[in-house]
């Protein structure tokens, strides 16, 4: 099973369609990105540049659908339906933010490993906001992306036959005031950040250049990819298992997770299995394999 977002703090707070960007967030450029990560032999055969849609993930569903190959890349300057999981929106000012979809068909892999996806999203994410912004990205089970405490990123994959499109959007240059306030959730609730919020408490470069951050993170979704399809979806023989565990901040702390159909579980998470389930160890000393929920670190 794909797994979506599992906070709604993440998201931008509402804003009306079709206003005009920020003279300095500069709009992405499709031809130097397919100058950048587009190469015989490389997974990634398109990459195009909307200037304002609902959703990429809709977009690029309808285009598995109709047949469209392994390797697409869809992003977004605005989106005016962006989704998470249960119907979650996502909205951003145009061009603050990275929104943007991919279209791979794993048909080498099981169903069952399928769900590795979004957490290797998430290591793309984190590895290349690490890398470009010097932001100490860290992971929160299943598919957000933390700085400290704030949600930088979250990610959602969806399956339609044999094809996965994974939807990824990354706060870059979103002002403090532009971010929504904490939810009324205290215990669940992620407040919201971006690269440049952060840079303004001195953390990272507040690196504005949206199209170094995408190519850092679809060279980095290449990489783990292949090698996680080339392994037959083996988490271990590929290293994604090590590394998403390195970069995991859920791993190690108390958790409280919300099942489907509002069963609670708590306890520690003590590692994720080799399909992508979260392992919490509970009272009685057994481990329980999560698969789908929303998490709530605790302290």
């Amino acid at each position: 099973m794909m797994r979506g977002e599992d906070d709604t703090r993440g998201q931008i707070a509402p804003e009306t369609p079709g206003r005009a960007a920020k003279a300095d967030r500069a709009a992405l450029d499709a031809a130097v990105l397919r100058r950048a990560v587009v190469r015989p032999g490389g997974l990634w055969r398109a990459v195009e540049v909307l200037a304002s849609t609902g959703s990429t993930n809709a977009d690029l569903l309808a285009r598995a659908v109709a047949g469209a190959p392994e390797g697409v890349v869809l992003a977004a300057e605005e989106q005016t339906a962006g989704r998470g999981r249960m119907g979650r929106s996502w909205v951003s000012p145009p061009r603050a933010a990275l929104t943007f979809s991919l279209l791979v068909r794993p048909d080498t892999v099981s169903p069952a490993r399928r769900g590795w996806l979004p957490l290797l999203a998430g290591v793309s994410v984190a590895s290349a906001v690490r890398a470009a912004a010097g932001v100490d990205a860290r992971l929160k089970w299943p598919n957000d992306v933390l700085a400290g405490p704030a949600k930088l990123a979250g990610i959602l994959a969806e399956a339609i036959g044999d094809a996965v499109v994974v939807g990824i959007g990354l706060n870059v240059s979103t002002e403090p005031g532009e971010l929504p306030p904490p939810g009324p959730n205290p215990g669940g609730a992620l407040p919201a950040t971006s690269l440049r919020a952060l840079a303004a408490t001195g953390q990272g470069s507040g690196s504005g250049d949206r199209e170094r951050l995408l190519t850092e993170i679809l060279a980095a979704f290449e990489h783990w990819y292949q090698a996680w399809r080339q392994a037959a979806g083996d988490p271990d023989r590929c290293g994604l298992r090590a590394e998403y565990t390195r970069l995991c901040a859920t791993i190690g702390r108390p958790v409280r997770v919300e099942r489907p159909g509002g069963q609670l579980l708590s306890g520690l998470a003590v590692g994720v299995d080799p399909d992508g389930r979260l392992l919490v160890r509970v009272s009685s000393g057994a481990e329980v394999p999560v698969a789908a929920g929303d998490v709530v670190h605790l302290r």
